[in-house]
This record gives C-alpha cells, sequence and structure tokens, in this order.
C-alpha cells in the first residue's frame, strides 16, 4: 500500500493521537499513587485487571456503582477551575458503594470532549486519582475520547465507573428498625447535585463567577466548586464494626427521596431540622429564588451529605468512626413507623 504524501490525516479531522499519548504519559505518576492491594498492571492495556483474592476477599460479592458530575461541569468549564470536579466524579460513585456496605476496590474513567487539551484532561485526572487516593481504591484504567463535532472546542464530559466488594452475607441495608438513630453526617456544600438549580438561581441573582463569594472567602465560582464529600474511610470503619444497618447517600432528590431508598417498606423517619444549622450557601441559595423549605430538602443535601441508620445502642461507637475520619456528626432523627420522612422545626 502506497502512501500519499498529501492524503488526509486524522489530525486532520480534529483528533490528535499524540496529543492522547502525551496526556497517558502525564497522568502514569498520578495513577501509579492509587495502587492498592489486589491493583495487578499499570495503564495502557486493553482490560484492566485486579484480584480479589490479593485484595484479601475470601467469598466475595462485588458492587458496581457508576455516576456522572452534571452541569456543575458547565462551572468548572466556564473558570476554567477543572482541578477539583474529579475528585467530584469519584465521590459521587464510591459514596454509592458504601452504602450497599461495599469497599470500593477500582475505578476507571471516561473524558470525552472535542479538542483535547493535555493540560486541561491531566488536571481533571490527576483530581480523580486524588479522590481515589482518599477512598482507598484503584484508577487502573479509563478512556479519553476526542470527538470534534460532538462537543464545542474547550468542553467535556466525565463519567465515573466504580467496582467494589464484600464478604457474602454483609450488604448493607440490613435488620433496620423502629427506634434506630439517624445520624447526619455533615456536607461541606452543594457537592454534585442541583447544578442546574444552583446555575439558575446565580443568573438570577446577576452576579458572574469572578464575582466575590457572598458568604465566604474567594469567589462565587470557587466556592460552588468545592468538591463533594468523600464518606469511604469513616463508612468503611462503621460498617467493618457493625455499627451502622444502614447508610443513605444524600444526592438528588435531597433528604426527602434518598432516605426512604435504605428503609423498610413499614417504616418511615423523623428528623428535626433543629439539630444542625444550615449552611450559609444553602441560605443564599433559598433567598435567591424564594425557595420553600420543601423544595429545597427535596433537591439539595440541604447540610448533610450522608445518613447512617444506626441501633440506639451505637450511636457513640458510629459517631467515633466518622468523627475519626474528620466528619461532624450530629443526630437527626429517629426510624419511626408509617412510611416516608417527616420533618419537625424549621431550616429556614
Amino acid at each position: 500500500m502506497s502512501d500519499k504524501p498529501n492524503g488526509i490525516t486524522y489530525a486532520d479531522a480534529g483528533v490528535d493521537i499524540d496529543a492522547g499519548n502525551d496526556l497517558v504519559e502525564r497522568i502514569k505518576p498520578a495513577a501509579k499513587r492509587t495502587n492498592r492491594a489486589g491493583t495487578m498492571a499499570g495503564l495502557g492495556g486493553f482490560g484492566a485487571l485486579f484480584d480479589l483474592k490479593g485484595a484479601g476477599y475470601q467469598d466475595p460479592i462485588l458492587v458496581a456503582a457508576t455516576d456522572g458530575v452534571g452541569t456543575k461541569l458547565r462551572i468548572a468549564i466556564d473558570t476554567g477551575l477543572v482541578d477539583g470536579v474529579g475528585i467530584d466524579l469519584v465521590a459521587m460513585c464510591v459514596n454509592d458503594l458504601v452504602c450497599q456496605g461495599a469497599e470500593p476496590l477500582f475505578f476507571l474513567d471516561y473524558f470525552a470532549t472535542g479538542k483535547l487539551s493535555v493540560d486541561h484532561a491531566a488536571r481533571v485526572i490527576e483530581g480523580i486519582a486524588e479522590g481515589c487516593v482518599r477512598s482507598g481504591c484503584a484508577l487502573i484504567g479509563g478512556e479519553t475520547a476526542e470527538m470534534p463535532g460532538m462537543y464545542p472546542e474547550g468542553d467535556f464530559d466525565l463519567a465515573g465507573f466504580a467496582v467494589g466488594a464484600m464478604e457474602r452475607g454483609a450488604d448493607l441495608p440490613n435488620e433496620v428498625k423502629e427506634g434506630d438513630v439517624l445520624l447526619g453526617v455533615a456536607s461541606n456544600g452543594v457537592h454534585s447535585n442541583g447544578y442546574s438549580l444552583v446555575r439558575k438561581l446565580v443568573e438570577a441573582s446577576g452576579l458572574t463567577w469572578d464575582a466575590d463569594c457572598p458568604w465566604g472567602d474567594g469567589t462565587l465560582g470557587e466556592a460552588l466548586l468545592a468538591p463533594t464529600t468523600l464518606y469511604v474511610k469513616g463508612a468503611i470503619a462503621a460498617v467493618k464494626d457493625d455499627t451502622v444497618n444502614a447508610l443513605a447517600h444524600i444526592t438528588g432528590g435531597g433528604l426527602t427521596e434518598n432516605l426512604p431508598r435504605v428503609l423498610p417498606d413499614d417504616l418511615g423517619a423523623d428528623i428535626d431540622l433543629d439539630a444542625w444549622d444550615l449552611l450559609p450557601i444553602f441560605k443564599w441559595l433559598a433567598e435567591q429564588g424564594g425557595m420553600s423549605q420543601a423544595e429545597m430538602l427535596k433537591t439539595f443535601n440541604c447540610g448533610i451529605g450522608m445518613i447512617a441508620v444506626v441501633p440506639s445502642d451505637k450511636v457513640e461507637a458510629a459517631t467515633h468512626h466518622f468523627a475519626a475520619a474528620g466528619h461532624d456528626v450530629t443526630p437527626i432523627g429517629k426510624i419511626t413507623t408509617g412510611q416516608g420522612v417527616r420533618y419537625r422545626g424549621s431550616l429556614l
């Protein structure tokens, strides 16, 4: 087959294979930082290997989760502050895994863009690696897709895939009963849900991303891009110590929709809204939109990123595990008869 000296190349179509190779080389050290027991190979193969026996499991059940970052990416792209969204991506997956009682073992990412910027992509993936390090899971593979015509230049999207394991019979929720205590584990802000509404509220406020943050230090964009809290280490410690009956990650749908997902059909929850102070970011968002308390509670985490359902005689032990991992923990209610989540007190 003869070469045509002036033939069209893949690069002419907008895909730079060399840039993709440069990206892989740049992120290899970040991925290597995430190695843990069970990791078998580095990046670059057609598939990624993981040794469950090497990770210490005898009779494991695998648990998988996938998620993205949502329209929070729009703020990251528009501001150029892309370093934290990789942590968000990991958190949205592994925080779900632990709610099943599973320890996150490994993670894969998918990065899609119209025109590959090695620097932007590397910063995102280095953030993914940081999230994996904090969660004790290995970044063992991923995919970078350069797709001109699918995304405007400068735009990108992310998807994450996490796999965890637990020994057979250790799954959650388990034996949730009337009288169990609800421990609210604090969030650090909006996390990665509700950003279509957040962006609309910011637009209504008339502020730009580089405006001074109305409730804290730095810019508005920086404040809204605070990475999602990772709950893995505290949650897994509590699970292994048999101090929790259920865990609920408070994501889209807020407290109102997520807590019932871990409750038996005949049980509900009473939550005291006076048990914690609403973070200033949520007060500001509510003010911009004139939002009702009910709407806030079914849209945002409202300062509670994870709820642990704990037997009444194990509250101190469960609190210790989360606190030792750096989380603020507050009793916010109890499991009761009757379906649904009932609130008393007031956040706003």
